[in-house]
């Protein structure tokens, strides 16, 4: 759960235009024109250049810029950003929406244990999830396929844990996703995955804490095939009824 810098996203109007250019050439290279990217987002040539600029300044794609026009390529980051669009839409029109994620269990550096058990976290953990968790993380190497598909888990409820700040450093935010855990023919329920806002630890990485140790409940060892299947979830210290008790507020 260890932080590192981020740069900012690109605004909406850029995300736009990086669904448009997929539109066009899939997820592969294809050639793009500024002004028939302009006239499909009802935008001048500059405005259009402009947000190709933005896109590939994010890292969301890359461009070979040629004498007719630019070969451009959507980023596996270009990807992951197309797939929390896709997941809000999800969101929008169905219900019930679960994502899974295939991957296989591997030894962590033990920093999980460390995070886990301060008491800015700690406390969070006990009221917000219901459960305090054991003493260190499941960690998970997700397929690629998984990694590609990690970018959906945006559009999914999840429990917000808050920054907060010790006596030497601040501790950041982060979002506990409800999550079942299979492996075989066996499954625990009551697991979270922890995504911190900011980290240095790669897509392909997932952390995992439960109530119990996850490697003793589903008899684990580095390298099994595992299922983690994240659903909405929310608060444990929120309310039975929110949306009766907004209607009353209101």
């Amino acid at each position: 759960m260890a932080e590192a810098t981020s740069t900012a996203d690109p605004d909406p109007a850029a995300i736009a235009a990086l669904k448009h250019v997929g539109l066009v050439g899939g997820l592969t290279e294809t050639k793009v024109s500024c002004a028939a990217l302009g006239d499909r987002l009802d935008a001048s040539t500059q405005t259009a250049s402009r947000r190709l600029q933005s896109l590939e300044s994010a890292g969301y794609i890359e461009r070979d810029v040629v004498g007719d026009g630019q070969w451009v390529r959507v980023t596996d980051e270009g990807e992951a950003a197309l797939r929390a669009e896709y997941a809000d839409y999800r969101r929008l029109f169905e219900t019930d929406v679960e994502l899974v994620l295939r991957g296989a269990v591997t030894g962590g550096m033990g920093e999980g244990r460390h995070y886990i058990t301060l008491p800015g976290y700690a406390e969070q953990f006990r009221s917000r999830l219901g459960y305090e968790p054991f003493p260190g993380t499941l960690n998970v190497d997700l397929s690629e396929e998984s990694v590609r598909r990690r970018g959906e888990m945006a559009g999914i409820d999840a429990v917000p844990i808050d920054a907060w700040e010790g006596e030497d450093r601040t501790y950041g935010a982060a979002s506990c996703y409800g999550v079942t855990i299979v492996a075989g023919d066996d499954r625990y329920e009551e697991v979270h995955a922890i995504v911190p806002d900011r980290t240095h630890h790669d897509d392909d990485q997932f952390e995992l804490i439960a109530p119990d140790r996850l490697r003793d409940a589903l008899d684990l060892d580095d390298g099994d095939a595992v299922e983690v299947r994240v659903a909405a979830t929310s608060r444990a210290d929120a309310p039975e009824n929110e949306a009766e008790l907004e209607t009353e507020v209101a």
